[in-house]
């Protein structure tokens, strides 16, 4: 059936390149892959199987995150970042568990209820965009033991999160660093990174034992061209990002979620 699918699909190159760079400028906006709107689309527009679509928007997000770090590096140096390992550490302590259960579960559900788990959690991630985006720095919610135990609990679900729906988790990290941690929002941006590039390869390689993962493999092609978009998008996104208020932008953008979320609950 997939098979079949796949053939009838305009997954030409300039599908893939396009799609990328506009879920890449969305995501640049706000400081993210924009793999929550990557999902969306490959599902409702190049119509992979929600399994696939995952794991191909995993294998994307893993693109983005990884050049993203050595980007922001001007700005936010790998120091910064190696001085702030425990909370780091704190954070994969949870996320690389609930990354490898979360794939673990995706791989176990029936489609059509994978389809409602991936709307349910898009729904989710327009409120925290909304609510929790713009959150700023200051002293750290917790501190000593229950900062570790919150940190561990919240690493694990941003784990499950991430890899359910193939996202590097920053709409979620980002706000638990500065809220929990107190970090700043340019040095929350790089830990969330460090973050989520292990929890995503944990996840990534759970997937891969999974048959599911062959179409990563029949889909090379696709799969770069959309990626080398997707970071072209980011670019343009970051450079359009004093241009565009938030107070328009995030509304906006937690509509676009919204609205997927229903087609892909009804998909």
């Amino acid at each position: 059936m997939t098979d079949i699918a796949n053939k009838s699909l305009p997954r030409h190159p300039s599908a893939a390149f396009g799609g990328g760079a506009i879920i890449g400028a969305l995501g640049g906006l706000i400081g993210l892959g924009g793999a929550e709107f990557r999902l969306p689309i490959l599902i409702g527009f190049f119509n992979f199987a929600a399994l696939e679509a995952v794991i191909l928007n995993k294998a994307m997000s893993l693109v983005v995150v990884a050049t993203a770090l050595p980007f922001r590096a001007g700005t936010v140096p790998f120091s910064a970042i190696a001085d702030n390992w425990p909370i780091v550490l704190n954070l994969l302590a949870g996320s690389l568990i609930g990354a490898w259960f979360g794939a673990g579960w995706a791989t176990k559900l029936r489609s059509e209820t994978l389809y409602k788990v991936i709307a349910i959690m898009l729904v989710a991630i327009a409120i925290v965009l909304v609510f929790g985006h713009d959150a700023t720095a200051g002293q750290p919610l917790l501190t000593g033991a229950s900062q570790l135990v919150a940190g561990v609990v919240a690493g694990f679900i941003i784990g499950i999160v991430a890899s359910l729906l193939g996202v590097a988790g920053g709409e979620l990290l980002i706000p638990t660093l500065v809220l929990l941690f107190g970090a700043d929002i340019k040095l929350a941006g790089s830990l969330s990174l460090a973050v989520s590039l292990p929890t995503m390869l944990v996840g990534f390689t759970r997937y891969s034992r999974d048959q599911s993962f062959s179409v990563i493999g029949r889909n090379k092609a696709f799969l770069l061209i959309m990626a080398v978009g997707s970071i072209v998008g980011t670019f343009i996104g970051g450079q359009l990002l004093g241009i565009v208020p938030n107070a328009v932008l995030l509304p906006a953008l937690a509509i676009i979620l919204l609205i997927s979320a229903v087609k892909v609950w009804r998909h």
